[in-house]
């Protein structure tokens, strides 16, 4: 899957707080102890497990930094599917800077590799349906660039980034505005018209009423699957749906065959297993 880079300032400022974090206030001890300055090396990013590659930038990211001057090849492209044994990428340079920079670009790639490969499993699941799979904003606190680019690795559709992006009334929003209807009109009220609005219900009933007051996507939260088929009839494609609440591999399927359009998935960022890369001496 085609992936987008990323800004390269905030690749570079998760990157440089993220080996900050690691060297601590006197470096990498072992490395400094145990290999002569001045030595070099080549090492390979390897693939050790099945499944589709994201991270690469932050990863080059962080060989640079430690080593300007190192020399990268890369095999492979972030969106691309990898097998165990493929080289993903080839360094030579200072054997020390390397080495400092690899957990930080193992990490990475193998967090970003890993969210990917999840999302992949789901968009398979939902294969020949309408409905696409996509994220939510539950994401490890300052590295949501990198989790949603993962996502996008793996063929999930994007949701909201962040709260400026869209309006999306939940249930407390509601309950403080007095009923679904007041929520949805002051939103109208006070949205420009290049912001979408979007409103959460948990109650078929509530349905008519978020139409009627003029939202353009509506959140079904923790439908069941009758009520999720009754949605799509009652609209007949005149608003976005969207699905979420209980959503697992198990469930998806399932989900996607009501007939909505999105389904939106937790899971994703904050329970995919991490992706095994390894970097290897030469």
């Amino acid at each position: 899957m085609p992936v987008s880079p990323l800004p390269d300032f905030i690749v570079k400022d998760a990157v440089t707080r993220a080996l900050a974090e690691d060297q601590g206030g006197r470096g990498d001890l072992t490395s400094l102890a145990c290999i002569p300055a001045g030595e070099e090396a080549k090492f390979y990013f390897k693939a050790r497990d099945t499944g589709v590659l994201c991270g690469l930038q932050a990863a080059v990211e962080a060989i640079w930094q430690m080593d300007p001057d190192a020399m990268i090849k890369c095999h492979m492209g972030d969106g691309d599917a990898v097998a165990p044994g493929d080289i993903i990428a080839t360094v030579n340079g200072q054997a020390r800077a390397l080495l400092a920079a690899e957990r930080i670009a193992l990490n990475f790639l193998g967090r970003m590799s890993g969210i990917a490969t999840f999302t992949k499993r789901y968009v398979d699941a939902v294969s020949g349906t309408r409905a696409r799979i996509a994220h939510t904003r539950k994401t490890t606190p300052g590295l949501r660039a990198f989790e949603l680019q993962a996502v996008q690795a793996g063929g999930g559709a994007m949701h909201r980034f962040g709260l400026d992006d869209a309006i999306l009334i939940k249930d407390n929003h509601v309950a403080v505005c007095g009923g679904v209807g007041k929520a949805v009109h002051a939103a109208k009220t006070h949205a420009g018209h290049m912001t979408r609005v979007a409103v959460e219900i948990d109650r078929l009933d509530q349905l008519a009423e978020a139409i009627e007051a003029g939202a353009e996507s509506v959140l079904l939260d923790n439908f069941t699957l009758a009520d999720l088929k009754s949605a799509v009839a009652q609209v007949g494609g005149k608003v976005t749906l969207e699905a979420s609440g209980g959503v697992n591999l198990d469930t998806v399927r399932a989900i996607a065959e009501t007939g909505v359009d999105i389904i939106s998935v937790g899971a994703l960022t904050h329970s995919a297993p991490n992706f095994d890369i390894g970097l290897d001496w030469d």
